[in-house]
């Protein structure tokens, strides 16, 4: 099915295991003439699947320095840019693609190349934090469209939580019309006591081949996912809290929405729950969601904090990716000399990713995609469960983007989700909305005592691994 027309040209930038799992559902899904289409990346991988399908490859990294001049001669008004990259400054992108009148799309906000881990800066400003504030400085009301942060997560979980929020709403008896607003969302949220919000995920697929010592394996992207991870772990910070953790900072600048701990993201545990895993430990990685969400649902009286929720990542990627960040960390953070993403060679498992909020009348309830590795090998070629919830939901929103081309930059959290989750549904598995009576506090202190505050079992101390 085709969802829309598109004459002009399209600019990949990127092509790993995101870029490689978007085009053919690109090309089934929009009509777009494949002669039209050109991929810039930074590695040979992926020319194979170029050549099938007919598309220019140009094989050479983008740099400060030559950015412009590769992609001068490739884009122009009227085109669109969708940039699956690592190490290429989405900032930069975006004031490019603006000057030339050029649609964009990103998956996350990307600093150039050891933005991540540049220790001459501090923390505050290697942080998610700093990269969203920067690109929130170019928004315009009447500019080309750059949606920013838009795949599985950040993207895709923000309409999850608007979709959740109406479940909520109907099963707790709260007669309410879709909100038609940012404030008559955060005024629903509000309504419903939710005060906690965890983008919680468990990938459990497996391979053939085990990882091996000096080795760093990931069901996507392993620059992406060990770049974010060597940032500070950072979270949005709902007005509910009574205290920052004895590591949390607040950042000196912008929205204060948020804030971030003096540790990896990586290195950070917190307990979370989904509905097929149960409770479990995810890694607390820096996401531009915990953000954007969080600063969505804020409501304000006067210049005071009225209401905000508490939002942040809680991840167990793949056994063998937990495995690979643990020897990460051993070595002091310096990746390993091999790395191998996981694709063909995975024989079962799936992820299961989605949203859980916490601390409305029925307690926590999870809304999100159950996506198998025999379902997503059925569904589209060249993916896994995991990068196929990424590569539909950039599909629609490059969908989106094509049907509202004069936007300006914007957030997942702003678009209409009921038309990013049509399009992406038939691509998710079992799309699943499950309640629970589980809290934090279950089972702390069972094999030793534990000071806790259990007057309120939705702070985040109580969420922490100690």
């Amino acid at each position: 099915m085709k969802h829309v027309s598109f004459s002009g040209r399209l600019v990949i930038v990127g092509f790993g295991s995101i870029g490689q799992g978007v085009l053919p559902l690109i090309l089934h899904h929009i009509d777009i003439d494949a002669t039209k289409i050109t991929i810039v990346t930074a590695e040979e991988r992926g020319r194979e699947e170029a050549n099938e399908y007919n598309i220019r490859f140009i094989c050479e990294p983008l740099t400060p320095a030559n950015y412009r001049r590769v992609l001068d001669p490739l884009l122009s008004n009227g085109d669109f840019l969708l940039n699956v990259s690592v190490d290429v400054s989405s900032v930069a992108l975006i004031e490019f693609c603006r000057e030339r009148g050029v649609l964009y799309l990103d998956t996350c906000i990307e600093p150039w190349a050891g933005g991540y881990t540049d220790t001459s800066l501090s923390p505050s400003l290697r942080s998610n934090y700093a990269l969203r504030e920067t690109a929130l400085k170019l928004r315009s009301s009447d500019a080309p469209t750059a949606v920013i942060t838009h795949g599985a997560n950040p993207g895709l979980v923000s309409h999850f939580v608007k979709r959740a929020l109406l479940d909520i709403a109907r099963d707790t008896g709260v007669e309410v019309a879709k909100p038609a607003s940012r404030q008559q969302w955060a005024e629903l949220m509000a309504a419903l006591s939710v005060k906690v919000i965890h983008i919680a995920e468990r990938d459990t697929q497996v391979a053939n081949e085990p990882k091996r010592v000096g080795e760093f394996v990931n069901t996507w992207s392993i620059d992406g996912f060990v770049g974010e991870g060597c940032q500070p772990a950072e979270l949005g910070w709902g007005s509910h809290e009574t205290a920052l953790p004895p590591d949390g900072r607040r950042h000196e600048f912008g929205g204060d929405a948020a804030i971030y701990l003096m540790r990896p993201g990586a290195s950070t545990q917190v307990r979370t729950w989904t509905p097929l895993e149960g409770p479990f430990h995810g890694f607390l990685i820096t996401h531009s969601e915990a953000i954007s969400i969080a600063d969505y649902f804020t409501l304000k009286d006067g210049g005071g904090l009225r209401f905000r929720p508490t939002v942040h990542y809680a991840y167990h990627p793949c056994d063998d990716a937990v495995l690979s960040l643990h020897e990460l960390a051993g070595k002091g953070w310096h990746m390993q000399e091999e790395q191998r993403l996981l694709m063909n060679e995975i024989v079962a498992g799936s992820d299961e990713l989605g949203v859980l909020l916490m601390g409305h009348a029925k307690g926590a309830y999870w809304y999100g995609s159950r996506l198998s590795i025999g379902e997503a090998r059925r569904l589209a070629p060249y993916n896994n469960a995991t990068s196929l919830q990424v590569t539909i939901a950039v599909l629609a929103a490059m969908i989106w983007t094509l049907e509202n081309p004069r936007v300006g930059v914007i957030e997942p959290d702003e678009i209409d989700f009921e038309r990013i989750l049509d399009i992406c549904r038939p691509y998710l598995g079992k799309v699943v909305g499950a309640y629970s009576d589980w809290t934090p506090l279950q089972d702390r202190g069972r094999l030793f005592a534990e000071d806790l505050d259990r007057s309120d079992p939705w702070q985040f101390k109580n969420f922490r691994v100690v």
